[in-house]
């Protein structure tokens, strides 16, 4: 067979476009940039929403996602949206919803959320595991959608349409704020209390001409979701007028003792859009570059039911208020917002003040409200018509019958009817659609009452549309409304001047409250309830001061020294100075009721007590102690053993303790009183020094079953102004249960015999008492206390040392 050979195909001819690369780019860029400026990144300013979420909303709208209606999974309003509306990732459709579900994003959240919908630290859960439907502040936003008061437009496949713009009886835009990155441009706009923004909206639609500062005096400035402070309001100010502006935010906190020993800086409401592990990681880093001084420990006590609650624990030894400015400088605790207030008016970005975003918000609502009556009107007039010719009919049933049953088809009655009773197509359809029980005689009552409240209807709907005045109330009624069903009151707090943060080292150096607790003199207090505290003047024999509670001991420091705890088991515990609370000056703060309880500061064993105080420089007098024994002894508190904290300061017989404690010098006199009324002093050269590991020498003779209840150390010089109180009981009887009989009585009134004797009797017994159960010598003036710190009067002095004492109208529990 010859060999068969192909025939090759015509060359296809080439098409070739020279086209200028730069005007191409330009074009392409212009045309990317229009696309995600209008329909992505920026909110119109009349409902305050982007694309995205306006289609969010419309479709579980249609959905029927009402608040009384049950949550469906996010997954499908996401399909639904993604399907039918918005041609983009899933991801960014679940983004917007799961935004306008938190509740610490918008001031006024549009989606009622079930399920894990993230914190600010943390993500959502996917959205098969979130359930969401709208919330009540949504309907308002969708109101009407049925009622021809918004344009619509298609779908991206023009198989659906979608509104241009929802209603919004919520002025959105100002409520909830908005945030978006375009091309060459952004949004970030705060949000604001819908109280206050729907005030300014009243105003305007009331006044037209209104100023800024008139609708300034309404909106005073942002309300964030979190609360928190906003300092400074020169830049809102600026934001309201031109639309660009900044302004400051920092986190509400306040200090409080948050242990015994340590005070704390507590946050209770952080900057907008700040999370509570945000701000720790901060604190860490910080405290890690040496930028943070005096932070022991940051804990998150943050839970559902108190709500966030942030605990920065302070050293001792540095001032909190002075930690708190370094954290505003370091840490996001202080945000600076920057506000641009850029949204879409009629389909062009524009940047608006307050007054601007008011007023186009204003006249949408005036927009919406005129279509909706037009619409009403329209209908309400549709219907009028139509029940006019039913009544006509009804009137000559008998006629219409006849007219129907005579004519070949619905076409001929129709045309009939028309002509016989000078009625519409329309009506003569509804007559020929009329169902026989419509003909009853109730059936025309109803009617007739229908066509009276039509009428009505429609003169109201005519008057709403002939007067701008009356219209322009409807619209502010309706703002009224939404504001009393959905407002809630402000959250942050507006300071016009509150100091900016420290911004250099030497600032904070040199600023009125210096980082460090300075190293001064103070004096440490002991109070009669067992409350410690420092303050930096010396105590007050009257005055403020001793207005509530009793000191006990009182001791000179300085504010990074230490003190000595003297415990009833013979122990010296060593306490920082500074772990005692410092207290404000004596004209400032009555009483001893800021300090903490010395049980919380000092390790006690099983029945130890606090006894006293004593000074532990090299420079402290000697101390003497007694038991309930009858022993006493001095001792140099300095003497301790190398760097402990507790050592014993005497060594104890069996079953005996410590019940007085105080710094004594040569000169000095002690006090003994027994528990049988018997009272001894003595010179405190009579004891002589002793080391720690001793065991004392006897002090005052005890008869069987007394003990010793006090111990007083009175200065040479001191005596005649000196005071002894006894308080007799039963011994019977448990402690603080019985008020029981007191007896003050000068010091120099009693002999004064040498030390192990017996001493003399100083309270005479009434029936019933047997016992001393607290007594006090010292410097007078003396008072005595209940166990809640509340003051007891004391009978006056009485000049017999041995007599008995007066009724007391309340316990006693201690004496200073």
């Amino acid at each position: 067979m010859p060999r068969r050979t192909s025939t090759p195909a015509a060359p296809v001819p080439e098409h070739i476009v020279d086209i200028d690369v730069s005007a191409e780019m330009q074009g392409s860029f212009l045309e990317y940039a229009y696309s995600v400026i209008y329909a992505r990144a920026l909110p119109d300013a009349r409902d305050g929403l982007k694309p995205v979420q306006r289609r969010i909303l419309f479709m579980m709208d249609q959905m029927g996602l009402r608040p009384d209606r049950g949550h469906v999974k996010s997954a499908r309003v996401v399909g639904e949206v993604m399907g039918k509306l918005h041609p983009h990732g899933d991801t960014a459709i679940y983004d917007a919803l799961v935004r306008m579900a938190q509740p610490f994003s918008l001031r006024v959240p549009l989606v009622d959320g079930h399920g894990n919908f993230g914190s600010l630290d943390d993500g959502p859960a996917a959205a098969r595991y979130t359930e969401v439907r709208l919330a009540p502040a949504a309907l308002v936003m969708t109101a009407g959608l049925d009622e021809d008061v918004v344009d619509f437009v298609p779908n991206y496949d023009n198989q659906l349409t979608q509104p241009e713009v929802l209603p919004s009886a919520l002025p959105n835009l100002l409520v909830n704020g908005a945030s978006g990155i375009a091309v060459g441009m952004a949004t970030n706009m705060p949000p604001h209390n819908l109280v206050e923004v729907v005030a300014a909206a009243r105003h305007l639609i009331a006044h037209p001409d209104a100023t800024l500062e008139e609708l300034c005096r309404f909106v005073p400035g942002p309300d964030l979701p979190s609360g928190g402070k906003i300092v400074g309001l020169e830049g809102v100010r600026d934001a309201y007028a031109t639309g660009r502006g900044s302004f400051r935010t920092r986190a509400t906190t306040h200090i409080e003792s948050i242990t015994a020993r340590r005070r704390g800086i507590v946050v209770t409401e952080l900057p907008y859009l700040v999370g509570p592990e945000r701000v720790i990681e901060k604190i860490k880093e910080a405290v890690q570059a040496k930028k943070l001084q005096g932070i022991a420990d940051v804990a998150d006590l943050t839970d559902r039911e108190h709500g966030l609650r942030l605990v920065i624990e302070v050293k001792n030894a540095f001032n909190p208020e002075a930690v708190l400015a370094q954290l505003y400088r370091y840490t996001p605790m202080e945000e600076s917002f920057g506000v641009n207030n850029v949204a879409l008016v009629d389909g062009q970005p524009r940047t608006l003040g307050l007054r601007e975003l008011l007023d186009v918000y204003v006249r949408h609502r005036i927009t919406v409200v005129r279509r909706r009556t037009e619409h009403r009107l329209a209908r309400r007039r549709e219907r009028a018509h139509l029940v006019e010719g039913l009544l006509l009919a009804i009137a000559d049933i008998d006629e219409v019958i006849a007219v129907i049953r005579g004519s070949d088809d619905a076409e001929v009655a129709r045309t009939r009817l028309m002509t016989v009773f000078d009625l519409s197509e329309p009506q003569a359809d509804f007559i020929l659609a009329l169902r026989l029980r419509r003909l009853t005689k109730f059936s025309r009552l109803e009617l007739e009452n229908e066509r009276d409240a039509l009428v009505e209807e429609i003169a109201a709907l005519e008057a709403i549309l002939a007067d701008e005045a009356r219209l322009r109330t409807v619209v502010s009624d309706e703002l009224a409304q939404v504001a009393a069903e959905h407002g809630t009151p402000r959250r942050t707090v507006l300071l016009e001047h509150a100091g900016g943060p420290a911004t250099s080292a030497e600032t904070l150096r040199g600023s009125a409250v210096p980082l460090e607790v300075p190293d001064g003199p103070c004096w440490v207090l002991l109070s009669g309830t067992g409350l410690l505290a420092r303050v930096e003047d010396a105590p007050r024999r009257e005055g403020p001061r001793n207005a509530h509670d009793a000191i006990r001991a009182a001791v000179p420091a300085t504010t990074r020294g230490h003190v000595g705890v003297v415990t009833s088991a013979g122990r010296i515990v060593r306490l920082e100075v500074l772990d005692a609370p410092a207290l404000p000056p004596t004209d400032a703060a009555p009483g001893l009721s800021g300090g903490a309880p010395i049980s919380e500061l000092v390790p006690l064993g099983p029945g130890e007590s606090v006894v006293s105080l004593a000074r532990l420089d090299d420079d402290a007098p000697t101390l003497a102690l007694a038991t309930a024994g009858g022993t006493v002894k001095r001792v140099s508190p300095a003497d301790r053993p190398g760097n402990k904290d507790a050592w014993d300061v005497i060594a104890l017989k069996d079953g005996d303790t410590v019940v007085g404690a105080a710094h004594a010098v040569e000169t000095d006199r002690l006090v003994l009183v027994s528990s049988d009324g018997q009272l001894l002093q003595f010179d405190a050269a009579a004891v002589r020094p002793q080391g720690r590991g001793a065991g004392g020498m006897a002090g005052i003779r005890l008869a069987p079953d007394a003990r010793v209840v006090a111990l007083g150390v009175v200065g040479q010089d001191d005596v005649s102004r000196s005071l002894v109180v006894t308080v007799a009981g039963s011994s019977l009887a448990l402690p603080g249960t019985t008020p029981g009989s007191a007896k003050v009585t000068p010091l120099d009134r009693y002999p004064t015999k040498g030390r192990a004797t017996g001493g003399v009797r100083a309270h005479r017994f009434l029936r019933g008492e047997d016992s001393i159960v607290l007594a006090w010598a010292g410097v007078g003036p003396v008072r005595a206390t209940g166990a809640g710190g509340q003051a007891v009067p004391l009978p006056e002095p009485d000049e017999r040392r041995d007599a008995s004492g007066q009724p007391l109208g309340l316990p006693v529990a201690a004496i200073g």
